[in-house]
């Protein structure tokens, strides 16, 4: 042993001399074979679209809305622009009844005018409330001064409220109108009209610029004159603790009591506002109603039932069409912008005039097949039937028939393809049953369903795929490749069996520590699904066989159902496929739904921000086979299947299982995020508001207290808080299935050890969570105090104040320390050994020199240093032979998960 050595503790960063002989074993790896059997489409399958009448002979008057009731999935509503709200009452023997019937006190009908919007209330299954928005001219309001509004023969925009009535589901209460606003409107066109409640609960109206041309009410670019030009967004529920809005004509209608029926949200990005694009307000007219400012004619919106983002179409002027996606606060405008260019012949905006939102597709009018002159707007679709549109926006042209779909990639360049072309389309629904897209078609008087024919051809069967040698056995071709996974996605007690190819010898995949790899185009990922549909004698069912293949623009997914008896399995339709199972639970009988999903579900989960491949990563993958105990990152990288070889496989970190109890709670359980929740929670992905890359440490993934994008109706919820599992939004969506459920495709049954493992976290370990600044309070007395930061050493005795907070040593005192011990062995070794605290991962390194830059230093490679995060405080020691004649230096560096 080096005598320059002492045999006692030394605190971090640690550095000793050893004389030491390392010996590493490789793995051998089978040689790599390619594969010539597989015979999967190299792209998606295409289909081709058109529309067809969706609920057999039934009309419709001049549609203009079709929408369903919160929960309810029999049922749709359709506004007819002249008066009439409709109701067809079972879907699958569809029959039209009138629910509404206001025609009496509405104008118009046949132009920009009408009855043109309606919202449920979340709570309609228990209140009955339900929001339209009508033209008339049989409502009076008075100014301020009390002056009567009289123009335009009177004309107002009004949107109010109904309740349905309390012995008839399908008929309103004619009498139960109870007025919110009552605009006074100089102009028929440009009333705009939609209304939807969001996914916050408050209801969101959309305005026009009240109409003529080129903004001549000027009403587009202020917040203290009227309500035109915007979208608004209205608290309803009364008695609420929201803000009093200022007096305005809109409150003072025929009939008004007094009494404003409406309040606007405290969290309105206009609240409390003095200026507007360089401007000043008068602050006693602030119209903090707006939500959004600067839209012209902003005629259909909807929000993504995914991620709650608003989409709404804008009609244009002269020149170009808009989508926009609305924000908290976006100016959009007009009418100093039409679409993406300035208006033509708008004077110059005001210097203030700096911040507008560019929208996301925009087109020039015209006839061509991306052209048009009247958007309508549309729906992003979610549904199971068409993959290659899944979480595209789908919307039309009035005037010239073309409908498209847009892909939003989260700039101001969305691309858009064109589907189809049918005149008339008003506005665009969503079927409760099965995510099917509807048009209201105004040409033709009917509700239209979007239909396809798919052209795929070949691989119908599970054989036909060239995956297996023989489907009874599962045995796969030459080139396929068994892989195994540490923690697995959450699949309703299905047992699974996985298998890849990159087919050609010559292909390689680009390595990631911790981020995704790169696949070539050809890759192959197969998972098979067996059940347990008898838990005392353990008998099986084989269920299906699902494919993901890589080609140039992403991946595409097939499913194959298994037949009875398990011969073979068959391709399963577009759309998916559910079928219920009876499963004898100890001798208890229950029915679980197996959802075999349709080829757009599969790009649900198989983000692009995810990676594509599922499961397919270090991460996953970074461990030994169940019966070689061969690490599997290890023999990918010696069969050649990496661009570069990977060294240091034991620095690799790694998920882990749910059910080690050895391994801290918090590293499970952000374990199981990452493998569930991930391909759409982190920054680029569908979902953002919090970060399920493993990559990310849990201190900066916004998960403890952070905010989520949807409160689901309590303003204190976030998406974990510590020691509430009640206020915890991640907890509730993993306890539940259906509406709300997370993840949120393909399962019927709640993983409850999942959502124990998340509880136990929550209710234990996190009632106790400091993050750096609440520690940095607690030693220090401040956040700012000197000497304080991550990277300073407070008391001198080389711990950073950050290693000191992992390692619960006292930054104030210099003999607290945290560090590495070393002392002699037998048979001539030396040992090392340190005291790991729990949840603390520690990397040993290594180095000949000690003054050598950081980049010299390298990971001590042994079994005993792969990253681990025990559950308890433990002792390591590592036993090094003392032979060597040279030197070498170690330190440690400690993370946390």
């Amino acid at each position: 042993m080096d005598s320059r050595v002492p045999s006692i503790p030394l605190r971090f960063p640690f550095v000793l001399g050893v004389c030491l002989t390392v010996v590493v074993l490789g793995v051998s790896a089978a040689p790599r074979v390619p594969n010539s059997t597989l015979t999967l489409p190299a792209s998606p399958p295409q289909s081709g679209f058109a529309t067809t009448t969706a609920f057999g002979s039934l009309t419709f008057t001049d549609p203009v809305v079709v929408v369903t009731p919160p929960g309810e999935t029999n049922r749709l509503f359709v506004v007819e622009q002249d008066g009439i709200v409709a109701v067809i009452t079972n879907l699958a023997a569809p029959t039209r009844t009138v629910f509404l019937n206001i025609v009496a006190q509405v104008a118009g009908g046949t132009d920009e005018r009408g009855l043109l919007g309606l919202a449920f209330h979340p709570g309609y299954a228990t209140n009955g409330y339900f929001f339209v928005y009508y033209s008339s001219t049989s409502i009076l309001t008075t100014n301020l001064n009390g002056t009567v509004n009289t123009g335009n023969g009177g004309l107002h925009q009004c949107i109010s409220r109904f309740t349905v009535s309390a012995g008839n589901s399908n008929a309103a209460n004619t009498a139960s109108e109870l007025r919110l606003l009552v605009m006074a409107d100089d102009y028929n066109n440009h009333n705009g009209g939609c209304l939807q409640f969001g996914p916050d609960n408050y209801l969101y109206v959309s305005t026009g610029d009240e109409g003529d041309a080129n903004d001549t009410g000027q009403n587009s670019q202020r917040l203290d004159k009227d309500l035109w030009a915007g979208m608004l967004r209205l608290d309803v529920d009364l008695p609420s603790t929201n803000l009093m809005p200022t007096a305005h004509p809109a409150q003072r209608f025929t009939g008004w009591n007094g009494v404003v029926n409406y309040r606007v949200p405290t969290d309105n990005p206009f609240v409390g506002a003095t200026n507007f694009i360089g401007t000043a307000i008068n602050t006693n007219l602030l119209r903090a109603e707006f939500w959004a400012v600067g839209l012209r004619n902003p005629w259909r919106y909807a929000f993504d039932s995914f991620d709650g983002k608003l989409y709404l179409g804008d009609v244009g002027q002269d020149a170009v069409e808009e989508i926009d996606v609305i924000t908290r606060g976006g100016n959009y405008g007009w009418a100093y912008r039409e679409g993406n260019i300035a208006r033509p012949g708008s004077p110059a905006p005001p210097a203030g005039f700096t911040n507008y939102i560019q929208p996301i597709v925009t087109y020039l009018h015209g006839s061509a097949t991306n052209q048009g002159n009247s958007v309508s707007g549309g729906v992003v679709y979610r549904g199971n039937r068409f993959p290659s549109l899944y979480g595209k926006y789908i919307f039309a042209d009035y005037v010239s028939g073309h409908i498209w779909s847009a892909q939003p990639n989260g700039t101001n360049a969305a691309p858009f393809q064109w589907l189809l072309t049918d005149a008339g389309i008003a506005a665009f629904g969503i079927d409760p049953r099965n995510g099917d897209v509807l048009l209201c078609d105004q040409s033709e008087d009917t509700i239209k369903r979007l239909v396809t024919v798919s052209n795929l051809t070949g691989s119908v069967t599970l054989t036909g795929t060239g995956a297996f040698t023989n489907v009874t056995t599962l045995t796969p071709h030459a080139g396929i490749l068994p892989y195994e996974v540490n923690a697995p996605f959450w699949s309703d007690n299905a047992l699974k069996t996985r298998w890849f190819s990159v087919p050609n010898t010559n292909l390689t995949m680009t390595f990631s520590p911790e981020g995704n790899w790169l696949f070539p185009t050809g890759s192959v990922w197969i998972k098979h699904f067996d059940l347990e549909t008898n838990t005392t004698t353990h008998a099986s069912r084989r269920l299906e066989t699902r494919f993901i293949v890589r080609y140039t623009n992403g991946v595409y997914g097939l499913t194959y159902r298994w037949t009875i008896p398990p011969t073979n399995a068959l391709l399963v339709a577009e759309e998916g496929f559910d079928e219920p199972l009876v499963i004898n639970d100890g001798g208890n009988l229950r029915t679980q739904v197996w959802h075999y999903p349709g080829r757009g579900e599969c790009l649900t989960c198989h983000t692009v921000a995810g990676g594509g491949a599922l499961g397919f990563d270090t991460l996953q993958l970074n461990r030994s086979t169940t019966n070689g105990g061969v690490n599997q990152m290890q023999m990918l990288s010696d069969a050649g299947y990496f661009s570069s070889p990977v060294s240091n496989v034991n620095s690799l970190r790694s998920l882990a299982p749910l059910t080690n109890e050895a391994a801290s709670l918090e590293w499970r359980v952000r374990s199981y995020l990452k493998a569930n929740c991930s391909f759409c929670h982190q920054p680029g992905g569908t979902v953002a508001s919090w970060d399920g890359r493993f990559s990310t440490p849990t201190r900066f993934a916004n998960l403890i207290n952070g905010t989520p994008f949807n409160h689901s109706g309590n303003p204190s919820n976030r998406i974990i808080v510590p020691g509430a599992t009640n206020r915890s939004l991640i907890h509730a969506r993993m306890s539940t299935r259906g509406s709300g459920a997370m993840p949120p495709i393909a399962s019927s049954l709640v993983d409850t050890n999942g959502a124990a493992l998340l509880a136990r976290w929550i209710t234990t370990d996190l009632t106790n969570y400091q993050t750096y600044a609440e520690w940095q309070l607690a030693k220090f007395g401040s956040t700012n105090a000197p000497s304080s930061g991550e990277q300073e050493d407070y008391d001198s005795d080389g711990a950073k104040n950050y290693l000191e907070y992992l390692t619960s040593t006292d930054p104030l005192l210099s003999a607290s320390g945290w560090g590495l011990a070393i002392a002699s062995g037998t048979s001539n070794t030396v040992n090392i050994s340190w005291e790991q605290p729990a949840n603390r991962a520690l990397e040993l390194q290594s180095a000949t020199d000690l003054t050598a830059a950081p980049a010299a230093w390298q990971f001590f490679d042994a079994p005993l240093n792969q990253p681990f995060y025990p559950a308890s405080n433990r002792t390591q020691q590592v036993t090094l032979p003392a032979a060597a004649t040279n030197s070498l230096f170690f330190r440690a560096r400690v993370s946390e998960p």
